[in-house]
């Protein structure tokens, strides 16, 4: 191995120091309340305050660190060779002080002559300008002073490579300058940008926002932001994430427990590296300063999908769920004693939730599986005795929504691990008919089990919950576009598209309805964190917070703030940041009823 994790840190740190920065250290994984999401999401986001001309505490204008970061859009991708649920940036900035020139020299120094990549196989991107900011040439020149390959310098557009921070009028932002290397660092005549993955990038915020374009900054700052992880992988010629010294120790425990290859067995492989991952998360959050326990609403219910998975696949290799105890050792005295010395610290605190939660899931989940088998089972006879009468019968293949439901409310399987299952049989599921089955029991019972799945939604996965959020950002355009006096009358959200009902007595015009459609998408690229609150409602009222359907309240109230641009209480559920709802849409603006009007909208 060329360099271990330990290496790495140490060398990012040192390299910045000796550039005159402040090593700051990272703040917890867990938002709680200063950062604005429910994790940290990202290297910056604790940074957030001093960026927009706060002083740090520290009193220093350049500033380091490796900060733990929470993924979970993408949970069910874990499992590959690349996707992580817990990461870790490596990150530095400026705070009014050095700006292109040195920082462009820094990283390419850092790049090359620390980390020995090739400077011929590097590859960099620089906003391309448009009718408001001119072609950032001038980090260009510099890219291509120190050696950088002109033909490998991109000018790209302003989704690609600007950015801007929450807020609108009054904020910093800029362009970025974002560096790429080949994945596989051994191929002769990599193709940009095919064979090329993103390591990190530069962000220089030079503008200020204005209320007709962009002025430039007298204080201007440098946030960058490295992955970590995908470094290390780079930084040892592996293509496989999990072939660094960050999880050797705990596949080969995983191999040694199960008797079974991870280079050998792909079903393996998938088991222990799902397993590798989730349980890193669990330790780290549970573990965290802030720590928290698995739950059935937001952070906790993250948190619980996470180990329930990893307990399902502890099945699926053949060990026992205790096993879990064996990897999060490793984790703990091992991996991260040194990076993360309160894990050891609250260690046994950490087994002993573990092995709880094991225990709850342990006495349904084998009876679940043995459900589920009989679905699948029943599915195949049926396929089998029908092509006998039919040769032309074309197999089913979806599990039934009842059935599925059915999984969920009594032996606790989540959607996600029923469509999992189902996937690894070439079925699929009734998300539909599970929905309604769901609805159908909501009725009924008058309450909601989890407490997740309110605000119009006909489903509960994360493609409603984005077009939930969505809601928000579409009622706060309308109040700033159309008129102050606009308020939602009604919403249904499916995981297609969503519909929003508002009061109008006349159909908006198509310029409105594009001016709607631009403003939302400017909150999504400024990717707001969305902040979760409960407070009275006397205080809700106070701080302008809008309710909805002229509902009754108790005494205390659930908000979700987006910056200054929404403000609503509302029962959830939500994306913890706007980056992740996508290209919203309007398809079609019509009469609802009379003084109503109805959008449908999706998200691309």
């Amino acid at each position: 191995m060329k360099i271990t994790s330990k290496e790495l840190r140490e060398k990012w740190l040192s390299f910045y120091e000796s550039k005159g920065h402040e090593n700051i250290g990272a703040v917890s994984l867990i938002g709680d309340g200063s950062t604005g999401v429910m994790f940290n999401v990202a290297g910056m986001q604790p940074l957030m305050p001093y960026l927009l001309g706060k002083k740090h505490p520290s009193g220093k204008t350049r500033l380091c660190n490796v900060q733990g970061c929470m993924r979970t859009v993408d949970i069910d991708s874990v499992g590959d060779a690349s996707h992580f649920t817990f990461f870790e940036m490596m990150g530095n900035w400026s705070l009014g002080d050095y700006f292109k020139k040195e920082k462009t020299a820094w990283t390419f120094e850092l790049l090359t002559s620390v980390f020995g990549l090739d400077k011929d196989k590097l590859c960099t991107t620089v906003f391309e300008g448009n009718e408001s900011v001119p072609r950032d040439t001038e980090t260009a020149q510099y890219l291509e002073s120190l050696g950088i390959r002109r033909e490998h310098i991109f000018y790209l557009p302003k989704e690609d490579n600007w950015w801007e921070l929450e807020g609108t009028v009054g904020t910093p932002c800029g362009p970025d300058n974002e560096w790429f290397y080949p994945l596989d660092a051994a191929k002769e005549n990599p193709i940009f940008p095919d064979d090329y993955v993103e390591i990190g990038n530069d962000v220089y915020m030079q503008y200020k926002k204005t209320e007709t374009g962009y002025e430039i900054l007298d204080h201007k700052n440098v946030d960058t932001g490295f992955g970590f992880d995908r470094m290390l992988l780079f930084l040892n010629g592996l293509s496989d994430g999990y072939k660094t010294d960050l999880f050797l120790a705990v596949i080969k425990k995983l191999e040694e427990i199960s008797g079974k290859s991870y280079d050998g067995d792909e079903s393996a492989r998938k088991a222990m590296r799902i397993i590798a991952d989730h349980t890193r998360t669990t330790a780290l959050l549970i573990g965290d300063e802030n720590g928290i326990l698995p739950s059935n609403t937001g952070s906790g219910y993250i948190l619980r999908r996470i180990m329930r998975r990893a307990i399902r696949y502890c099945k699926q290799l053949g060990i026992e769920s205790k096993a879990l105890l064996d990897v999060a050792k490793i984790f703990i005295e091992e991996v991260y004693s040194e990076a993360f010395p309160l894990l050891l610290q609250k260690e046994s605190y950490i087994l002993g939730e573990i092995a709880k939660e094991a225990d709850k899931f342990e006495a349904t989940l084998a009876q679940g599986i043995k459900e589920f088998e009989k679905c699948a089972q029943g599915i195949a006879r049926k396929n089998e005795f029908m092509k006998k009468s039919n040769p032309d019968y074309t197999d089913e293949t979806v599990i039934g929504g009842k059935q599925a439901f059915r999984l969920y409310d009594t032996y606790g399987f989540p959607l996600e691990l029923t469509e999992e299952l189902a996937n690894e049989r070439g079925l699929t599921v009734d998300k539909a008919g599970f929905d309604a089955a769901f609805k159908e029991h909501q009725e009924k019972s008058r309450v909601l089990p989890t407490g997740q799945f309110k605000g119009g939604l006909e489903s509960h996965s994360e493609m409603a919950t984005r077009y939930h959020t969505a809601t928000h950002l579409l009622n706060a355009a309308l109040k700033a576009v159309v008129s102050p006096d606009i308020n939602q009358k009604g919403s249904n959200i499916t995981d297609e598209r969503m519909r929003f009902d508002f009061n109008l007595a006349r159909p908006m015009t198509a310029e409105e309805i594009a001016a709607v459609e631009a403003l939302v998408n400017e909150k999504i690229k400024e990717d707001i964190p969305v902040v979760y609150k409960e407070m009275s409602l006397d205080e809700a009222r106070t701080e302008n917070f809008v309710g909805v359907f002229d509902a009754k309240y108790g005494d205390t109230v659930k908000t979700y703030s987006i910056g200054e641009f929404s403000k609503e209480m509302c029962g959830g559920p939500h994306v913890e940041h706007t980056g992740v709802l996508g290209r919203f849409k309007i398809v079609k603006e019509q009469s609802s009823s009379s003084g109503v009007r109805r959008i449908k909208a999706i998200l691309e």
